[in-house]
């Protein structure tokens, strides 16, 4: 029987692809495929594959006369933008022997050439290797180009992320209509549960492909046959395309194992995304502390406090930073895993518990102390370290993970996460007491703006608990993705909908003062008013994005209007219970699970084509079995558009209570801080990815 353990070894199997060509080569990679492989092994792979340097994909790198051998590892089409810096790179250097791996598949690679016909070999590929010769100037060099799906990163034992579809993300209404605005009026679609593949635009079609092809290449090396599940527009279109993938229909016909998938929106449930209700201490790591350069997942972690530099303003510079991805070593993996999957205080414990353990056994002088864990008492434990450099080397990867739990529980905007949860647990409440009209005005006190009445001090917020507009913005998503949840308004009373109109244009104008009055962009305003800081704020920009995002806001409440039974994440509260929100993961699992084997209508049967059909057919006169996602021992879950680490607690607590003998792998394009979310859906190019075109 296959298990998930053995999963976790694909994305090695086609990194080993390339460490094959690496030796005394200089390999350049883009930042996607340069995330995949931090996570499997990161550069101390290439070198001890026997690479000579590893440089970034750009048009400003190059090599010397002495560096003949180059390996490219891109994450896009050979076309466009992506040819054109690597003959930047070959043109500036004297390569004698080129080798190019790119993620995505030759099939794909025609139909971005506009060729629908089946071909004989890889042509697009072979016509490039000439390419590369002419650049290098000698047609008796050396090219080779092949496609490596090194698309998966290994997080967890439970986790892949697909750092090449990161911003991937299911349509939203806005979308819809701008679909429709280039078709014919009799051939408009009514709702996004009506589109197909051919609908959308040729990028996106692209990316979805490509997706679709990566997971065929996974389940074609572990010889499994897979029953495709969907949920939403985007999961059923990426599903369908799993299906018919040319060589998946072989694949199924021999593969001895077997496996279930799940494909879910992310827009299904955005309550969780952007809900700090999640007791995790991973997902406040991921919220407080500083991206990664060019990774969408991992952080920075200042190194500062395990060196005797100094700390000035220009230090930070000084000592590179750590980072969570830690796959060298075990007792830090072990750590990462537990930190993932538990609750924030026995993830902070059990940082404590290995720091204490380690250090005892490299006979540090530690003095223990029970009770409360304090960032500081981590940080005692951590500086005992540096006394011993064996010991330091030893245990680095752990000590990274144990600062970035201290940077985190003494950052300055933590004590926001809380406020946050007190905001959103008062809305879940008014919900069941009040119409949407209601409850969104409770908003309009928090939009006070920077530096105003209230403030402790003029320049800073009044009060580290105080909402900013970027948790300002996350409580309106949450509001407005809850918003059929609340009491019945009569959306077609004129005087209704005016009211609603007017509340959320003095919403607009006051999260428009909130903004331009801040001294400082965070990345995610900086995105959506397409201003680096805050002197290129003009009140007409500001004001501008807050229409547009409230045009998206909108349209959250109906992604789950197609849905027949799982369409509320919402239980009311009454005399005796609070109201709560009831994650859409968990009604997934539950249904999945249910020992009388429910079939759910919402859980639809992607793989069975004419099959299915009959099956449809004959269903009307007499009973046939249809596929369930639990008929397997292994069990994919999907979440496209992401995923949070406390759902990741979430399907581990569900699988041990309902079915501890099956085995769950979550795969997902990202790891989500709760900012992703208004990233993804106010800024993200959802139509239009940037493939490489």
């Amino acid at each position: 029987m296959l298990t998930a353990e053995e999963f976790s070894h694909f994305p090695l199997q086609m990194w080993e692809r390339v460490l094959s060509k690496v030796k005394k080569a200089v390999v350049f990679m883009d930042d996607k495929c340069a995330e995949a492989l931090h996570w499997n092994g990161g550069a101390a792979a290439l070198f001890e594959a026997g690479a000579r340097n590893l440089k970034q994909f750009s048009s400003f790198e190059a090599c010397g006369a002495n560096e003949p051998k180059a390996v490219f590892v891109v994450s896009t089409l050979l076309k466009g933008t992506t040819v054109d810096i690597m003959k930047d790179i070959i043109a500036l250097s004297h390569f004698q022997y080129c080798v190019v791996f790119t993620t995505v598949s030759h099939s794909v690679h025609l139909l971005a050439n506009n060729v629908t016909t089946e071909l004989e070999g890889n042509p697009v590929f072979e016509q490039f290797e000439e390419k590369l010769c002419e650049w290098m100037g000698n047609m008796n060099y050396t090219a080779e180009v092949m496609h490596v799906p090194v698309v998966f990163a290994p997080v967890s034992q439970q986790l892949f992320l697909t750092p090449t579809f990161a911003h991937l993300f299911p349509l939203l209404l806005p979308d819809l209509e701008a679909i429709n605005a280039k078709r014919p009026e009799k051939k408009r679609f009514g709702s996004l549960i009506d589109l197909d593949i051919h609908s959308l635009p040729a990028e996106l079609q692209i990316e979805i492909k490509s997706l679709a092809s990566a997971l065929n290449s996974m389940f074609e090396a572990t010889g499994t046959r897979e029953e495709s599940f969907a949920v939403g527009s985007m999961s059923r279109i990426i599903a369908g395309e799993l299906a018919s993938h040319p060589q998946a229909k072989n694949r199924r016909k021999t593969a001895p194992n077997k496996a279930s998938i799940i494909f879910v929106d992310r827009t299904m449930d955005l309550t969780g995304a952007v809900g700090h209700h999640g007791d995790n201490l991973v997902e406040k790591i991921l919220t407080v502390l500083k991206p990664l350069p060019g990774h969408v997942t991992d952080v920075q972690v200042d190194m500062l406090e395990l060196t005797s530099v100094l700390r000035t303003p220009h230090s930070q510079t000084t000592v590179a930073p750590g980072c969570l991805a830690q796959p060298q070593s075990s007792a830090a993996r072990s750590l990462w895993e537990a930190m993932l999957t538990s609750k924030h205080k026995e993830g902070v414990m059990e940082v404590r518990r290995q720091l204490v353990e380690a250090a005892s056994k490299e006979k540090l002088p530690i003095k223990m102390s029970m009770g409360r864990v304090t960032p500081e008492q981590l940080c005692t434990y951590m500086k005992l370290f540096r006394s011993s450099w064996g010991a330091l080397e030893s245990h680095c990867g752990m000590l990274q993970l144990g600062l970035a739990t201290a940077q985190t529980l003494r950052h300055p905007c933590l004590p926001r996460w809380d406020a946050c949860l007190a905001f959103e647990r008062l809305l879940l409440q008014a919900l069941g007491d009040s119409d949407f009209l209601g409850v969104l005005k409770q908003l309009l006190p928090l939009m006070k703006p920077h530096g105003g009445e209230d403030s402790v001090a003029s320049g800073s917020r009044f009060g580290k608990e105080e909402c900013g507009p970027d948790e300002l913005i996350l409580l309106l998503v949450y509001l407005y993705s809850l918003a059929d949840e609340a009491q019945p308004v009569d959306r077609d009373a004129e005087d209704d909908e005016e009211e609603l109109e007017k509340l959320e244009r003095e919403l607009i104008g006051a999260l428009t003062l909130v903004i331009t009055q801040e001294t400082e962009l965070s990345p995610l305003l900086q995105k959506l008013t397409g201003c680096a800081n805050p002197e290129e704020l003009t009140t007409e920009r500001v004001h501008s994005a807050m229409e547009e995002m409230f045009e998206t806001l909108r349209g959250l409440s109906h992604t789950r209007d197609h849905l027949k039974q799982l369409r509320s994440v919402y239980t009311a509260g009454d005399g005796v219970h609070q109201a709560t929100y009831r994650p859409f993961l968990r009604q997934i699992l539950e249904e999945v699970f249910h020992p009388d084997r429910h079939e759910c209508p919402d859980i639809e049967h992607m793989s069975g084509g004419l099959t299915d059909l009959l099956k449809t057919g004959f269903s009307m006169f007499m009973k046939v079995s249809r596929p369930h996602p639990s008929d397997n021992p292994l069990l994919f879950l999907f979440l496209v558009g992401g995923v949070t680490p406390s759902e990741l607690r979430l399907v581990k607590e569900i699988v041990t209570t309902h079915k501890p003998g099956t085995q769950v792998l979550v795969l997902s394009t990202k790891l989500l801080r709760p900012t992703d979310i208004p990233d993804l859906l106010f800024t993200s190019q959802r139509l239009v990815p940037n493939i490489g075109v």
